[in-house]
């Protein structure tokens, strides 16, 4: 089933993302790595518009965004990705400022989870990642904050 559909085959671990990695790999990234890596979130986190940073990454279709919805080993690839980058936010400050490019991974998240795994997976991320601005008391742009909000 998974065959036609790239992303869906990457996030049930039979296929590989554009740079031929596994999902296992790109969740065993170090924090380094996820840092300084830019093309890996669009894998984890699919939406069905192309990415603006990044050319050339995946754009769902409807039928492989319902088909990952659906599937029970996308969602829990889904869950452990999301797992891994609340992880990656709660350890580090370094993105806790006004702008940043990791403000963007974090609206592509919220989208990418309202989408392929419901609303509350989506809330329960965004809840998390403004608690974290809120307890440090960051200076994080209204701008991205309003993004976070409406994604």
């Amino acid at each position: 089933m998974s065959a036609p559909f790239p992303v869906l085959a990457f996030l049930e671990g039979e296929g590989p993302d554009a740079h031929g990695r596994t999902i296992f790999e790109v969740l065993g990234f170090d924090d380094a790595t996820l840092e300084h890596t830019h093309d890996y979130i669009q894998w984890l986190f699919p939406l069905t518009e192309p990415s603006a940073a990044v050319p050339g990454s995946p754009v769902l279709s409807e039928a492989e965004a319902t088909a990952i919805f659906d599937s029970v080993m996308a969602q829990c690839t889904l869950a452990a990705a999301t797992d891994r980058m609340a992880a990656f936010y709660g350890r580090h400050d370094h993105w806790l400022k006004p702008e940043d490019h990791n403000h963007l991974r974090i609206t592509r998240i919220i989208r990418a989870l309202r989408r392929l795994r419901g609303e509350g997976e989506a809330e329960a991320f965004r809840a998390g990642i403004l608690g974290r601005v809120t307890a440090t008391g960051a200076p994080v742009s209204a701008r991205s904050r309003g993004y976070w909000e409406t994604a």
